[in-house]
């Protein structure tokens, strides 16, 4: 049987015994009510399965919750893609000290074309706030706090809704769910801070302090919220564990590749003919999710010039990359991107892409808090050098500043604002350096009194 390169190629990238992955069938979907098909509160949650049996997950025990979450190979949904139940198993079993334990669910959304979190708020709410106290008893929690952006007013709205609906009946606060064990949960609406999606920056907002992210260690898990022991988690991460627990580890794996297991929420936006959030397999092919679920690439896909992947920070993708990439946190990371939030940005050929990675900048410059200097400083740095690439008025050195910059920024800072800041960039100058070549030649060209004083003065050009 002969095989294309292509085909070739797609069987070597997949290396479990499965060769194919997406077309998610409807019965095993976990976010049924993504579109609002159905009543997002309590009678509708309850006709979906939601806080079906609890008490008897419960009754499992906490060891054997952590032990199926591990097994399903569920890992991190909010960027890092670190192993979800090995995460949770950090949490001390017994605080000596008496201190009690806490979850902290991060629900401040801010990264630039992530919009998969506010779905669950706002149409599936039942679904974290059963995840919260499946999660939270596991790691023997007192309570969950649910962070919530401060631009989510509905969602909020939403999401107390079903927290109250939940105390009503008995599923949370004194003997949950009648399981003998007490657990609250509390809805807190930030500022509208980026930076307080970073973990240690969430908790110092939650204690009431500026959301500047904390010197690690100590870990929250350690030292979280006031001073207890905190294991902060993303909201989809949360919210797929209890249908992992009633359909079994072995179900939630046999989705994706070893080490990408499970279903996953993908926010497709850009210059496609139908954006969306949809639930999906992992290690789905990047051209399959978006011609089957968006109905393409505006234009045609012949139109199509990059794909950032993962949201804002990870590093794009150019078309003969997308061509057969898959969808998961391996795969990715072979291509030098990421998975990140699974927000996937498409851009055609209509995009000046010099400005719109400048347009990016601007926003983590003006989402820096400001405390380390690499960050505060580089991140306006890389505004103005790119503001003169977008119009050619720099030198072709300027380039390779421009990128030794964002390796200077990225590693050295306290959190991960400075690498979130420098990946863009990086994509634009590994993929894109004759584009903007030829944008400083065109101006050198046109203004050629200026480009001599340019290469006489490199001071005016801002260094």
């Amino acid at each position: 049987m002969m095989i294309n390169r292509q085909s070739h190629l797609f069987l070597r990238l997949t290396s479990s015994p499965k060769f194919y992955h997406g077309g998610l069938k409807d019965q095993d979907r976990i976010f049924t009510n993504v579109y609002r098909d159905g009543d997002p509160y309590i009678q509708g949650a309850l006709k979906r399965g939601d806080w079906h049996r609890t008490k008897d997950i419960l009754t499992m025990g906490q060891d054997w919750i952590i032990d199926e979450i591990k097994k399903s190979g569920l890992r991190g949904r909010g960027g890092a893609g670190f192993p979800s139940g090995l995460k949770y198993s950090f949490m001390p079993k017994v605080n000596p000290d008496g201190r009690p334990s806490y979850l902290v669910i991060n629900a401040d959304e801010s990264e630039p074309g992530t919009c998969k979190d506010r779905e669950i708020l706002r149409h599936d709410p039942h679904k974290l706030v059963e995840g919260a106290l499946c999660v939270g008893f596991a790691m023997r929690a007192r309570a969950a706090y649910i962070y919530c952006r401060g631009e989510f007013w509905v969602e909020a709205n939403a999401l107390q809704q079903a927290v109250d609906e939940a105390y009503k009946k008995g599923f949370l606060g004194k003997n949950a769910c009648g399981s003998g064990y007490d657990f609250d949960v509390y809805v807190h609406s930030g500022a509208g801070a980026y930076i307080c999606g970073e973990e240690t920056g969430l908790i110092e907002s939650l204690e009431g302090k500026p959301g500047k992210p904390r010197l690690k260690p100590p870990f929250p898990a350690n030292a979280g919220l006031w001073g207890c022991p905190t294991t902060v988690t993303n909201v989809e991460t949360v919210s797929v564990c209890p249908t992992i627990l009633r359909r079994g580890a072995n179900w939630f794996a046999s989705f994706g590749r070893p080490n990408n297991r499970g279903t996953k929420l993908f926010c497709i936006s850009g210059h496609v003919n139908n954006p969306c959030t949809v639930e999906e397999e992992m290690s789905i092919p990047l051209k399959e999710l978006i011609e089957r679920h968006c109905g393409g690439v505006r234009g045609g896909w012949d139109n199509l010039k990059c794909i950032i992947p993962g949201g804002s920070s990870v590093p794009m993708l150019p078309k003969e990359v997308c061509e057969t990439v898959l969808m998961d946190f391996d795969a990715l990371r072979d291509v030098r991107s990421g998975l990140g939030t699974a927000a996937v940005i498409v851009i055609d050929k209509s995009t000046d892409i010099i400005d719109a990675i400048l347009r990016l900048s601007k926003f983590y410059k003006h989402e820096s808090c400001g405390q380390c200097t690499p960050c505060r400083e580089g991140t306006s740095w890389l505004v103005d050098l790119l503001e003169r690439m977008k119009v050619g008025n720099a030198d072709f050195a300027e380039i390779d500043q421009l990128e030794e910059l964002t390796y200077q920024i990225e590693g050295h800072t306290i959190c991960a604002l400075g690498d979130a800041a420098a990946w863009p960039v990086q994509g634009l100058i590994r993929s894109y350096r004759e584009e903007i070549e030829e944008r400083i030649e065109d101006y050198h060209s046109k203004h050629p009194v200026k480009s001599r004083q340019l290469r006489s003065h490199p001071q005016q050009s801002g260094h």
